[in-house]
């Protein structure tokens, strides 16, 4: 077994970069870039639930190998560890990808931010280019972080956004801006079939436990009777989506008509303040936690929400469909396998 390799059917071949596909069968192939996610390993599980054959592409720097590892003996499933800022191969005719493949908390794309931007400018141009040579569609995980700190409410598709160019932020902001723009730029000028959605805040089990954001620091701060940190006054407001409504409004989105590239809002409409997030959270633990408040971060959103009628009308009436509550529930039990 070669060391970037932890499953049977697929090879890393160093002098070609080239990965092959030893388990041919009629099952189309799709590659999930980022697949070891969070969000990308949900994603994994439901290709395989729904009988496509899915090789993995991560190389951890934020993902996780513990979120895959039911997954890793599967005969349909194959991991790769690799850097999606190097060029990609596989010998076998992809029937679809999906780029989920970059840093999403602040905290973790902070670290980093020249890398961050490489992620996802020289990620998407490979993944992109792959997707041409197989002819096959790509979805392209944006973000609303490209509407930054808006200035219209609740954000629509067609709102360009107000960003900050140059600020800590920027190299996700900007970054998953330019990856969009090469999408569309790849769609014009080639036909590249490309998918593109804008994801808003997701949470769910198999969140890292230093994530940094908001419902994953609330639990694992409640579960360990540590002070619930909001940053600011908590006025100010997220849409929270239950992961599988996520990986449902994926799913929606690749069935579309070639035509339809997006980008497409995939979020929970419901608004929320973080303090209330924080009370559900606190009621739910049970914990005898109290709330500490630190400086709100430079170009944090003050409102988030997003504008879902472009999705519902195109993705057969997708909606969320997990209720805040039930959804944190089911995280909160995830976290406590571990406190």
């Amino acid at each position: 077994m070669a060391s970037d390799t932890l499953s049977n059917p697929m090879h890393f071949t160093n002098t070609k970069n080239k990965k092959e596909v030893k388990n041919h069968s009629p099952k189309p192939l799709v590659l999930v870039a980022g697949g070891a996610g969070f969000v990308g390993s949900h994603l994994c599980d439901r290709l395989i639930a729904d009988h496509y054959r899915v090789v993995c592409m991560d190389n951890l720097y934020t993902g996780n190998i513990d979120n895959i590892a039911h997954l890793l003996n599967h005969p349909d499933f194959t991991y790769i560890k690799q850097d999606v800022i190097q060029p990609c191969e596989v010998d076998e005719k992809l029937s679809l990808i999906f780029n989920l493949a970059c840093p999403a908390s602040p905290r973790h794309y902070q670290k980093n931010p020249i890398y961050t931007t490489k992620i996802s400018v020289m990620g998407t141009l490979n993944m992109l280019e792959l997707a041409q040579r197989n002819n096959c569609p790509i979805l392209q995980a944006s973000t609303s972080e490209v509407y930054g700190d808006p200035a219209v409410h609740p954000q629509p598709e067609s709102y360009w956004g107000n960003v900050n160019p140059d600020g800590i932020r920027a190299c996700y902001d900007e970054g998953k801006r330019c990856a969009e723009s090469l999408c569309m730029d790849y769609h014009r000028q080639y036909g590249t079939r490309v998918k593109v959605v804008r994801i808003f805040n997701t949470y769910g089990p198999r969140m890292a436990e230093d994530d940094g954001r908001v419902v994953s620091n609330f639990i694992t701060q409640a579960l360990k009777g540590e002070p619930l940190t909001i940053h600011g006054d908590g006025s100010q407001t997220r849409s929270f989506m239950y992961v599988s409504d996520l990986i449902e409004g994926f799913m929606r989105m690749v069935r579309t008509p070639d035509d339809v590239t997006g980008p497409i809002n995939l979020g929970n409409p419901e608004e929320y303040t973080v303090q209330e997030i924080a009370d559900k959270v606190i009621a739910l633990t049970e914990t005898n936690s109290k709330v500490s408040h630190l400086p709100l971060p430079c170009d944090d959103p003050k409102r988030r929400c997003p504008d879902i009628s472009y999705a519902i009308s195109t993705l057969s009436h997708w909606i969320p469909q997990i209720p805040l509550e039930k959804g944190l529930i089911k995280t909160i039990e995830f976290f406590n396998q571990y406190k």
